[in-house]
């Protein structure tokens, strides 16, 4: 019971962040709606049960069993995560899978939750750097689209090099217009 709390807390949390930013930038919609998913049983009380308070539970759910049915369910119907826009490719070998180009709102909405994550995780030591170091650490690049990819990379350098204020005005004035 104590880790359902806690876990209700955290992504709670999460999705006020992610709604801040949105609403910053005028996407509140998205703000609003983000998330939900993961209020669902299916996703809620698999978060609760391998939830940990410094990573996602999705991780060690995939340590515990091989996968995780809980992101399988998000990123299925949350379209600001790059694996929604994993489709058949239509050039190439045929049934290739390939990444669709993600419309503006939704790399934005990505941006935002990668942010509130390393909020979430980093607590008090977060800085600006940690969304694009996060990015960077992964050992195997996303299978992002090129015009997806250049969006997100140039966001997180902006952050990195700008902050937030910066960065959330031009999302507003320029990215979103």
């Amino acid at each position: 019971m104590i880790k359902a709390w806690e876990h209700f807390k955290t992504i709670t949390h999460h999705k006020r962040l992610v709604m801040e930013g949105c609403f910053k930038v005028g996407l509140y919609r998205q703000g609003i709606l983000h998330d939900m998913s993961k209020f669902s049983p299916s996703e809620f009380l698999v978060g609760a049960r391998y939830w940990q308070g410094n990573r996602s539970p999705n991780n060690a759910e995939r340590e515990a069993i091989g996968y995780s049915s809980s992101w399988l369910h998000h990123k299925g119907r949350n379209k600001h995560h790059y694996e929604y826009w994993i489709d058949y490719s239509c050039h190439g070998i045929e049934g290739s899978m390939a990444p669709a180009p993600m419309p503006r709102r939704y790399i934005v909405e990505m941006f935002m939750d990668r942010i509130a994550a390393c909020k979430v995780y980093h607590k008090d030591a977060y800085t600006c750097k940690d969304p694009l170091l996060y990015y960077q650490s992964s050992q195997t690049p996303p299978p992002l689209h090129p015009k997806t990819k250049k969006m997100l990379e140039f966001l997180l350098h902006m952050l990195a090099d700008r902050g937030e204020e910066e960065t959330f005005r031009y999302i507003r004035t320029r990215i979103l217009k």
